[in-house]
């Protein structure tokens, strides 16, 4: 996804030098050529991520595009105050990306975990947050983050799910509305970011068993697409949400917060997620999707055993 997205940045700043990227000090392997092709629109903050952020804020004040750039939770946890109070209030054109969502970076351990990000992000006022579930819808949300003005957050992941684009390829992508991947009328899957392909890999298996599965990229969290979930707990049996995250805050507690609100709580609704604790595990992404029952074989049996049970 990193690569879609810098190849997509650099391609913009060819027709908007307005647009800059700043980074904390890493992603030089895959940054080097936009360094040597747009020096211009490139800084090199150092591991000093707040101080990165603020030098955004203030391009942004000057009516620069901005984009900073670093590993999962370095340009979001570590400078959470900046981004609300310098981005998010004065309503700036800042964009936040982070590499490594989810277990992305697992054998680095839970400093570099981001489990928690969507839920911080989503809570702040004023800003987009979208986490793509594969390639195109990355390409995509890129160009989308650079047209749109305010705040926001771009969650890149390590793995990527198929896209399935619709209408022969011409599918647009909107920021708040959702993207059906795979159709069915059994049971809807909502999922976001990368993990979207244990979601496909389960739907198989649960075809094989006569559970037709709708699974829904909701690739963004905030605006969320409240229409898509109404219509999915209308005509499907069962609600499910998967997520490479808490479960609390993230995707699972967005849609539950639209179930509730529009009185729908008759149907079987499951999160599929980080429970309780921290990832201390060290891993793959794959072995600690496993570990932590969101791989495909666990959301298989979590699914069909509301079916059966």
């Amino acid at each position: 996804m990193r690569d879609q997205f810098i190849k997509t940045l650099s391609s913009a700043v060819e027709t908007d030098p307005n647009i800059i990227l700043i980074t904390g000090d890493l992603g030089f392997g895959v940054l080097d050529d936009f360094k040597e092709q747009f020096p211009n629109n490139f800084i090199n903050a150092g591991v000093a991520e707040q101080n990165m952020t603020g030098i955004a804020a203030g391009m942004a004040l000057e009516g620069k595009i901005v984009f900073t750039y670093s590993i999962a939770n370095f340009p979001t946890l570590r400078c959470l105050e900046q981004i609300r109070n310098d981005v998010c209030y004065h309503n700036l054109n800042v964009n936040i990306v982070s590499i490594g969502g989810g277990f992305s970076y697992g054998p680095l351990g839970v400093s570099h975990h981001a489990t928690e990000d969507l839920a911080i992000m989503r809570s702040l006022p004023d800003i987009t947050v979208i986490s793509p579930s594969g390639l195109w819808e990355t390409i995509e949300a890129t160009k989308a983050l650079i047209e749109n003005p305010g705040a926001g957050f771009l969650r890149l992941d390590k793995s990527y799910g198929v896209d399935n684009l619709k209408s022969g390829g011409n599918e647009k992508f909107q920021i708040g509305k959702s993207r059906v991947v795979n159709d069915g009328d059994d049971c809807t899957i909502f999922v976001t970011g990368g993990i979207l392909e244990e979601a496909q890999l389960a739907a198989e298996r649960l075809k094989g068993i006569n559970i037709a599965t709708r699974i829904i990229s909701m690739h963004t969290i905030k605006p969320l697409d409240k229409n898509a979930v109404i219509d999915a707990y209308n005509s499907t049996k069962i609600i499910v949400t998967l997520e490479e995250h808490t479960i609390y805050g993230g995707l699972g507690s967005a849609i539950a917060e639209v179930l509730v609100d529009n009185q729908l709580t008759g149907k079987k609704v499951l999160r599929i997620g980080l429970e309780e604790g921290f990832s201390s595990i060290v891993g793959s992404q794959k072995y600690l999707r496993k570990c932590y029952n969101m791989d495909s074989n666990s959301i298989f049996n979590r699914v069909s055993k509301l079916f059966f049970y």
